[in-house]
């Protein structure tokens, strides 16, 4: 991840990088964070030290962290605020914060409870934003002549059916091996955030979607990556960004669609054909209920919608009935 801040270095003695290294080594590694976390919450922390270096005017050691007071925070959140940072870059920001403190105190390093004084300002409530069941059909359908070749259409549908048809986060696809995907078996187990393990079913039609992409695959021995490049490594997320963008825009989608979209689609089908929320949320790997329940609301959106369009007397004058 690129940062716009200076190395902790230039900030920060010798004790605050190798802390702050080692809590990074913790994310990872005992809290099983994934890496795209514990990085930005490491990008929060290097702006951090960078603003508390110019802000005291001299480097940020353990002491100066010690010492700080809920203004000291408040002003570096003022700071980003200023910077137009999204208050969910800043929820974060705060978040990560109160992590690595946590660690300081569990560690016996040092013990700041400010932080956990200061309070961020509540982001607005954003529900998932799915494709219909229509636009997810053109979506599929459109991979296989917008492709650049026909490797990259077979990969690239392959891909969106498991994204769609399986209800799973990019990342987790893309850490699938080819032994991981059954070409004939009807589910199988993914590891999700947190390093949990669920079993995932696997409808016919993707079975067949990835059979097709196999077939084609440079490497496909079994510990090879099942989502590849075209110079057979695995595949990045920025490039499955991009071409979901370059779809959208040939489809004239809205700009919610991304490859996470899909699986908000997934949830959003399944719940409109009467899954019920305790099995919904087996299959998407939500450790907590209240997370699936955002669905409800789409699905509720969503009849509101076919009431109003499709009920006789949904625009009728109430004060003109009898």
């Amino acid at each position: 991840m690129t940062s716009q801040y200076n190395p902790l270095s230039v900030s920060c003695d010798r004790k605050v990088q190798q802390t702050i290294t080692a809590w990074g080594d913790f994310l990872l590694m005992s809290r099983r964070l994934s890496a795209h976390t514990a990085e930005a919450y490491q990008t929060d922390l290097k702006a951090f030290c960078a603003f508390l270096a110019d802000y005291k005017g001299e480097i940020v050691t353990l002491h100066m962290l010690k010492k700080l007071d809920v203004a000291d925070f408040r002003s570096f959140l003022v700071q980003r605020a200023r910077q137009r940072a999204a208050r969910s870059s800043v929820a974060r920001g705060l978040s990560g914060l109160r992590h690595f403190f946590k660690y300081l105190t569990r560690e016996g390093i040092l013990e700041n409870a400010a932080i956990m004084a200061v309070r961020s300002a509540r982001l607005p409530k954003s529900l998932p934003k799915p494709l219909s069941a229509d636009e997810a059909e053109r979506f599929l359908n459109a991979v296989k002549t917008n492709a650049k070749n026909p490797f990259c259409a077979a990969r690239d549908r392959a891909l969106y059916m498991v994204l769609y048809g399986c209800g799973l986060r990019i990342a987790e696809a893309l850490n699938l091996n080819v032994r991981d995907f059954p070409l004939k078996g009807d589910a199988f187990m993914v590891r999700g955030k947190g390093g949990k393990d669920r079993v995932v079913p696997v409808l016919k039609r993707v079975q067949k979607a990835v059979g097709a992409y196999v077939a084609v695959h440079p490497n496909p021995s079994p510990d090879a990556p099942l989502f590849v490049g075209t110079r057979g490594e695995r595949l990045n997320p920025g490039v499955v960004q991009r071409n979901v963008r370059f779809l959208r825009r040939v489809l004239n989608l809205s700009p919610s669609v991304t490859p996470h979209a899909l699986r908000h689609s997934f949830a959003t089908h399944l719940l409109q054909g009467g899954s019920d929320l305790r099995t919904l949320q087996e299959l998407l790997g939500h450790a907590s209920l209240s997370t699936t329940q955002r669905y409800t609301e789409v699905s509720l959106a969503h009849l509101d919608r076919v009431y109003e369009e499709a009920h006789p007397r949904a625009h009728l004058d109430p004060e003109k009935e009898h």
